[in-house]
């Protein structure tokens, strides 16, 4: 007979396909030694985050995608900066959530038996790092830093302290913007060797809420079931790579991810 779950089971009593999947992932939680979890914007939604995409991405009638690009930047850093200014405003209000710290204690766990893990971020918000995760690549840049856009010197920006805007770089003069990855911008090739790396050698892979369809981050889970990792997908809806998960958990992260560690 299996294990029967810890404190939290009486909510999935009455589903028990979901139950025996919590299970599964819990007993390969506690047996695989490198782990990698990436997480996306479903997580932060359950604790108040707005999302990119939808109503939760418009702004004054216009698209988060026609203000998250180089070229909205540069042809009007003012109303950029502002859209941000209120971003960060709207998260130092928001505190991390079960999901964020259930994998801050996971990830303690693993490395306490000596294996690895890595937090693949694809959301800005940092609530994760709050939350005490260590080890982690922001694979779309922060809003926890600002960046120079003439010398590339970055520094952390207090979400709470009014300042001037657009932002100037103490150091050259120049125009800072936030350390995100915008439209039309590649990856950090180093953050994405890191996450491309972990993925590859990871004898399990655990998507938490991310729809799977922003490229290259939705490859990884793929990535990792071609070597051999298995794959368990938690989110909400299915996704383009439910296909290729060993287990879906239907289900909110903040609800699931606490019964595993």
């Amino acid at each position: 007979m299996a294990e029967p779950l810890a404190h939290g089971a009486d909510a999935f009593a009455h589903e028990p396909e979901l139950r025996q999947a919590i299970l599964e992932l819990r007993a390969e939680c506690a047996r695989a030694k490198r782990i990698a979890v990436m997480i996306g914007a479903g997580a932060s939604a359950e604790v108040g985050v707005p999302t990119f995409r939808g109503a939760g991405g418009l702004w004054n009638g216009l698209r988060a995608e026609d203000l998250a690009t180089p070229a909205a930047f540069a042809r009007d850093p003012l109303r950029v900066s502002t859209w941000y200014a209120e971003r960060r405003a709207k998260l130092a209000a928001i505190d991390p959530g079960p999901a964020h710290f259930a994998l801050a204690a996971l990830e303690r766990a693993v490395t306490a038996r000596g294996g690895r893990f890595l937090l693949i971020s694809q959301n800005v918000d940092g609530l994760h790092r709050r939350a005490g995760v260590s080890s982690y690549v922001d694979l779309h840049g922060t809003l926890l830093l600002d960046r120079c856009t003439r010398c590339a010197r970055e520094h952390a920006v207090d979400f709470g302290s009014p300042r001037e805007l657009p932002p100037r770089c103490a150091a050259c003069g120049a125009l800072e913007r936030p350390a995100v990855v915008w439209f039309g911008e590649a990856l950090s090739p180093l953050d994405w060797e890191r996450a491309a790396s972990a993925a590859s050698a990871s004898e399990l892979f655990l998507a938490v809420g991310t729809s799977a369809v922003v490229e290259p981050a939705a490859s990884l889970a793929r990535l990792a079931v071609a070597h051999g990792a298995r794959f368990f997908e938690l989110n909400l809806e299915d996704t383009l790579n439910s296909a290729n998960a060993q287990r879906t958990l239907r289900a909110p992260a903040g609800a699931v991810l606490p019964l595993l560690v």
